[in-house]
């Protein structure tokens, strides 16, 4: 037998301990369990077409040449996702740590009081930023999270008002939040109406909408008036789709009045990973509070009246209350949830905001060197992003000099955006002034103000202690030494985490080929990717007889829930749109 096998060095039980399993069930061998467990009638009658089995060397070898096979360019793109640095303290203790990655779900609390203290900072983290009381502990993606606080405003309105059943969604959001809301929307009768802001009228079949702050085009607006106005006229519930490190610059969207704010926590230490899985957030006003969905880590006293962290009001989670469930969403994105809280913990408020500032100011000189070279600029205010127009017969030429210098920007018609990021070198910025034909100024011209932050942000205590690399390599140990992970025992329970994954299986998500990708990059810059991707899905075809695999569920609920549409569509596809009635063991 050859030893280095993967199979023989992670799959638990060897030669000795299955024949102690077989001596204790009675049985002769692995062939006679089988035999009198599984009907002859559904099993396979010839070996599986897939490769034979390779060593952990050669699987290191073959992943990397797959990474090999993208091509890195430096990515400008924005539009939810951007480059971002880890710190290593981070990378290396939490990221690439099995006390972490190898937790199970927090049920029991107290062998989890670590992770449920970094969670509790990521929701302390969101509700300070967001200014709004309440925060749960991350959701799957940000279009899942806007997809989820339409939903929840849904649910509340319509149960006094039936005729309500319109959600607008402000047209300049990000493209991919706005597919996910029509997918989710359909099956239940929401109506969305999708269009500009000025555009919209006040009408009395609309129970929500949802604004973006910073819009997908870079452009900030204070939305106080036209929030409190809207509300004046009638009692919308209203959703903001906004980025946390621009909220330690800008006035929070609490402060606007908006009910509900979601968005995504990856430019907080999380890599791009080709668009994911990163964290999102998801805070809201107290009046929600027993709607909301996802886990929220509350604070305790335990019978000798020391602190104790559990998870709060779980009653309206799906694995308990079942089809009373206020969303189908019971999971989060715990470990990345976990680094966006710790990077914030490690920068604080001044270093997070001094990031911030930087981007803010690089954005502001490349802005004047675009407006004095006579590019018309879209978005009169902006944090990070700019959009610019290019006339058409330009284009092109502009392209060419972007992929010459190994640049991607986001190309929309006639329209060039651009999104600076806390890696944005000088550099990198007279590359830029190069594809664009300008000249950046060394010091910053003076800009319209933003609507600018009055308040403190992040003030408890744990965002003040940990400056320090050792200080913060101290506590991340101390939390992990609180969690039960496979660092310590066999966990006897599901196999939903990545606890069963091997050290080798998650090497490509520390290798900047693959985790430095954004995800709207051209195809021609991922074929490492998408050989990956084929290569999986064969393997899956062939091991569960079916003809295509999607990966783009990102957890079992969102998975379920996909299969449940495909069959939907199926039948409506059939002309049988009657058929719609599921029956669920």
């Amino acid at each position: 037998m050859q030893k280095d096998l993967f199979l023989n060095r992670h799959i638990g039980p060897n030669s000795e301990t299955e024949q102690k399993m077989l001596d204790s069930l009675g049985m002769d061998s692995l062939e006679q369990l089988i035999d009198e467990t599984v009907p002859e009638s559904i099993r396979l009658n010839a070996p599986l077409k897939i490769p034979s089995a390779i060593s952990e060397q050669e699987y290191a070898k073959h992943i990397q040449e797959l990474a090999n096979n993208n091509k890195r360019f430096r990515s400008f793109i924005g539009q939810g996702y951007y480059s971002t640095y880890t710190p290593l303290v981070i990378q290396r203790n939490v990221f690439e740590n099995p006390g972490w990655y190898t937790q199970y779900t927090p049920y029991q609390a107290e062998i989890a009081q670590g992770r449920l203290e970094a969670l509790l900072n990521f929701q302390t983290m969101v509700s300070s930023l967001t200014g709004l009381p309440i925060a749960n502990a991350s959701l799957l993606d940000e279009g899942s999270a806007a997809a989820e606080a339409m939903i929840m405003g849904f649910n509340k309105v319509s149960r006094k008002a039936k005729n309500k059943t319109k959600f607008f969604v402000d047209a300049n959001t990000l493209s991919q939040t706005i597919d996910v809301l029509k997918t989710r929307a359909n099956p239940l009768g929401i109506e969305l109406i999708i269009d500009a802001v000025e555009s919209f009228t006040d009408d009395e079949d609309v129970f929500g909408m949802l604004l973006s702050y910073p819009n997908a085009q870079g452009e900030v607006v204070d939305w106080s008036e036209w929030v409190n106005a809207r509300k004046e006229a009638q009692d919308y519930f209203m959703v903001m789709a906004t980025d946390l490190l621009a909220l330690t610059l800008l006035k929070s969207p609490g402060s606007m009045g908006v009910d509900c704010a979601i968005g995504n926590s990856q430019r907080f230490g999380v890599p791009l990973g080709y668009g994911g899985p990163h964290a999102a957030f998801f805070a809201c006003t107290e009046g929600f509070k027993r709607s909301i969905p996802g886990r929220i880590i509350g604070v305790s006293k335990d019978r000798h009246d020391n602190t104790a962290l559990r998870m709060a009001l779980q009653t309206r989670e799906q694995h308990i209350r079942r089809d009373k469930a206020t969303s189908n969403i019971c999971t989060a994105q715990a470990l990345l949830a976990v680094m966006a809280s710790c990077y914030a913990v490690y920068h604080g408020p001044e270093g997070l905001q001094g990031i911030a500032q930087e981007i803010h100011r690089k954005t502001q000189r490349l802005h004047a060197g675009l407006n004095n070279a006579g590019y018309s600029i879209i978005n009169s205010q902006f944090f990070d992003t700019l959009s610019i127009v290019v006339e058409k017969d330009k284009l092109s030429a502009l392209k060419a000099r972007a992929e010459a210098h190994q640049i991607n920007l986001f190309y929309k018609a006639n329209e060039v955006r651009l999104s600076l990021d806390e890696c944005t070198t000088e550099e990198e910025l007279q590359h830029l002034a190069k594809i664009f034909e300008c000249n950046i100024p060394e010091q910053m011209p003076k800009q319209p103000d933003l609507p600018g932050r009055s308040d403190d942000i992040l003030d408890h205590e744990v965002f003040h202690q940990y400056r320090s690399e050792t200080a913060m390599m101290r506590y991340l140990k101390r939390l992990e030494n609180k969690d039960l992970s496979l660092m310590h025992s066999m966990i006897a329970l599901g196999s939903c985490t990545m606890k069963l994954n091997a050290t080798i299986e998650l090497q490509a998500i520390s290798l900047p080929a693959f985790n430095q990708v954004h995800p709207f990059v051209p195809r021609n810059q991922v074929n490492g990717y998408y050989q990956l991707i084929e290569q999986l899905a064969s393997y899956l075809n062939e091991i569960t007889g079916f003809d295509a695999t999607s990966f783009q569920p990102n957890s079992g609920a969102q998975g379920e829930y996909a299969g449940l549409l495909s069959i939907q569509a199926y039948h409506r596809a059939n002309g049988q749109s009657n058929r719609n009635i599921v029956l669920i063991p």
